[in-house]
């Protein structure tokens, strides 16, 4: 059959409101196995990091504690106000903000000629002065760097590319700006915003303060490496009262884990001792998970009345962190924080299930004739597989686009069988491998343990061969498709997502689709007067 575009288009045009409202309906290209597993219905993910993150909220929110946000951003006095002779080592580890200053930009008549060369007009001395008070207001921060290009626009009465060109091209200042660094700092511990949190609300607040907080934290690391990361996540709580002792901490720890199904604790004293802590009360929580064991998980104290007093507060505070990221690689047994944290750039693991979801159809027919045409070529060679050739069994008949419609599956060579022996293979994924099984002792165990695609062989030719006859439909014509040796997933209308493709590439896993499909099916198109 040739296949002539602008014929397609005529007929198909022609025959498309016929056909819809006698019933051939355009639908969405079928899945031939129901059970298939669909993507579009796929459950979404949620990030491990994020989950413990929501885990820990609840449980601190049913202990009784209050969310708190504390601050961010720390100035460096406030550092050595905390950690006192310690603060040195502290700020070795964290990160200074800084920022570029705001040049001090002059204009003269040679840079006002290099605006009008550009600009394709002369510059007056008004518009000049105009220019130059502009920048000065950016200077003096009257102006927001975002909005500088378009107030100069103004001025110039031009469109704000030309004025980026010209930034770039007479004032070079901007371009030679050098950041400068500021005494402000990103949070290390969220220690530091409790300080600055509970001066503010001890005296004004009933006692006791039960805070909780889970949020960012910041530390300038030599290297990221399988167990530190630069930003994490900490979550923190705080008890102030009068009453408030250590075993606040033993109890909270206990509380808190064992929504995570830990059933033990152990409390150890910590080498560590931080100056913010009262000498003794730094201690390290050990938790029994019943399949994972025995792992610190926590570290708690009593905040030394001495960095308390330096912000006021007269009451007693015990506090308890854990490291968010340390908990979800305890819990989902991953290795590297880096990949738990930020798996877009590992990677990826798929289990044998999530390949089988990304196998898909090349081509399918849109009808539900189209569908009942697949169907009955799959039956009908099946039950008639070993009929030797030549021989032709009639599979379907009826309208499809208007025009009736005869489709047969034949064998024309003597010799040989309606089918070939691949055509009932099973397409598996077993291992990460894509495989084409039979259905015998040898590969039983990549059908027990495998993951099915939802397709066979001859499933997935069909639906292709489906496709193809109701292309030719559309034009009132019949076509012969044959199928012979299946080489590559193509030959067998098969399609891989690229995920699939990459992961198999990446994981030099196979892809073995081979075998002897040899089916042959002829459609005949009829008037539908």
């Amino acid at each position: 059959m040739r296949f002539d575009p602008e014929e397609f288009k005529r007929k198909s045009l022609e025959n498309f409101d016929t056909a819809w409202h006698e019933g051939e309906k355009i639908v969405d290209p079928p899945l031939l196995n129901e059970s298939y597993p669909r993507t579009r219905y796929r459950l979404a993910k949620v990030h491990p990091v994020y989950d413990t993150i929501q885990r820990l909220r609840e449980t601190y929110l049913a202990l009784g504690f209050d969310e708190a946000s504390v601050p961010l951003l720390i100035e460096e006095q406030e550092v050595y106000r905390q950690f006192g002779p310690e603060a040195m080592a502290v700020l070795d580890r964290v990160f200074y903000l800084g920022g570029l200053p705001r040049p001090n930009v002059g204009i003269g008549k040679e840079d006002l000629d290099k605006i009008g060369s550009i600009t394709g007009k002369s510059i007056s001395e008004d518009v000049g002065a105009k220019l130059q008070e502009t920048l000065h207001k950016y200077k003096k921060g009257s102006i927001d760097g975002d909005d500088l290009v378009h107030a100069i626009s103004l001025v110039l009465e031009i469109d704000d590319g030309i004025v980026v060109t010209i930034l770039e091209k007479v004032f070079p200042e901007f371009r030679e700006l050098t950041p400068e660094s500021s005494r402000t700092t990103l949070r290390s511990h969220m220690t530091s915003g409790w300080f600055l949190s509970l001066a503010e609300i001890w005296e004004r607040s009933s006692l006791p303060l039960r805070l909780f907080s889970v949020d960012r934290c910041f530390r300038r690391e030599q290297a990221e490496g399988p167990t530190r990361l630069m930003s994490y996540h900490s979550a923190s709580c705080v008890v102030a009262g009068d009453d408030i002792t250590n075993e606040e901490g033993k109890a909270i720890s206990e509380g808190l884990l064992s929504s995570f199904g830990f059933i033990s604790f152990r409390f150890s004293p910590d080498e560590k001792r931080s100056k913010y802590y009262v000498p003794g009360t730094q201690t390290e929580v050990y938790a029994l998970h019943p399949t994972i064991g025995w792992v610190e998980v926590a570290t708690f104290g009593m905040y030394s009345p001495t960095a308390l007093s330096q912000y006021g507060i007269g009451i007693p505070v015990m506090n308890l962190g854990l490291g968010v990221e340390r908990l979800a690689m305890i819990l989902s047994g991953k290795k590297d924080v880096r990949a738990l944290s930020y798996p877009q750039f590992f990677p990826q693991q798929f289990s044998d299930a999530e390949l089988a979801r990304g196998i898909r159809l090349t081509e399918s027919p849109g009808s539900i004739n189209g569908r009942y045409i697949a169907s009955a070529i799959v039956s009908t060679a099946l039950s008639n597989s070993d009929s030797p050739g030549p021989c032709e069994f009639k599979a379907w008949s009826g309208r499809l686009f208007n025009y009736n419609v005869e489709v047969s599956v034949l064998e024309r060579e003597s010799g040989t069988k309606l089918l070939g022996p691949a055509c009932e293979n099973a397409i598996f994924f077993y291992e990460g491998a894509l495989l084409g099984v039979p259905d015998n002792d040898k590969w039983a165990h990549v059908r027990k343990e495998g993951a099915f695609t939802g397709f066979r062989f001859i499933d997935a030719v069909a639906q292709g061969i489906a496709a193809k006859i109701e292309l030719a439909a559309r034009c009132g014509e019949g076509c012969t498709v044959q199928v012979k040796m299946a080489k590559s997933p193509g030959d067998i209308n098969i399609t891989l997502s690229p995920y699939v493709r990459r992961y198999i590439t990446d994981n030099h896993k196979k892809t073995d689709l081979r075998g002897p499909v040899f089916l042959t099916v002829q459609s005949v198109a009829g008037s539908g007067e």
